[in-house]
């Protein structure tokens, strides 16, 4: 399989990305501002299969001008099509919401929702027929869960990556392109510890994901424009 995933040089993004290189002959691109770590994701996924298929681009989705003019481009240096993008890139700031700047918001709105639905329009042309598209959400984001002081728009950010998958699952229903949300629970990654010094989490990263690397490659058998939570804690 062909698999974009966005985030990937850290946290869920890095171990998912390592588990798909496990799982056989897949063509793995990984997007990341960070170069340095999306090369230690490469020798990671190397120690995982010797014939794993990584192909690192360091990219800022953060700047939705570049990922509508150039990350096609760069996408299709590697792969020809591609049957599964994950859209695992975030930004998190923990500010109570009067502290929060126009610049931090701004961010989170950019990385959290407009880059996945731009790097869903600009790929679009590659996807396979049938292809399947993951948005990583949170719980913060999901309808009638517990909220956080300090998480006002990122939880509205990634409320809205929950219904913008549901929209493009009704768009794209009947052209053989899947859309699905995961919400995730607290998981322990670096971006928890920033956000929550000392905060301990129920799961780690990696186990984490080995269920995104799994949905992702068979959850468009079962479920079409779904939010799912993925969290140990109640409501």
């Amino acid at each position: 399989m062909n698999i974009v995933i966005t985030g990937a040089s850290r946290g869920i993004g890095f171990e998912t990305a390592k588990r798909l290189a496990s799982l056989g002959d897949n063509n793995i691109v990984a997007i990341s501002r960070d170069e340095a770590k999306l090369k230690e994701l490469k020798n990671a996924c190397i120690r995982e299969n010797v014939q794993a298929h990584l192909y690192p681009i360091p990219f800022n989705l953060e700047d939705t001008a570049l990922v509508e003019t150039q990350l096609l481009a760069k996408v299709k240096q590697y792969v020809t099509s591609i049957d599964i993008i994950i859209n695992n890139a975030g930004a998190l700031v923990n500010r109570p919401f009067e502290l929060l700047a126009a610049a931090e918001m701004l961010r989170m709105i950019n990385v959290n929702l407009m880059a996945p639905a731009l790097v869903v329009k600009t790929l679009l042309p590659m996807l396979s027929r049938p292809a399947h598209v993951v948005n990583i959400s949170s719980m913060g984001g999901f309808q009638g869960s517990v909220k956080f002081p300090g998480l006002s728009m990122y939880s509205a950010t990634k409320a809205g990556l929950a219904s913008l998958t549901e929209c493009l699952a009704e768009e794209f229903k009947d052209k053989q392109v899947s859309f699905n949300c995961l919400a995730l629970g607290a998981v322990q990654t670096e971006m928890l510890g920033e956000a929550f010094p000392g905060l301990v989490a129920p799961l780690r990263a990696h186990e984490m994901a080995e269920l995104v690397a799994d949905f992702a490659i068979n959850g468009n058998r079962f479920f079409n424009g779904k939010v799912i939570p993925v969290s140990k804690a109640t409501p």
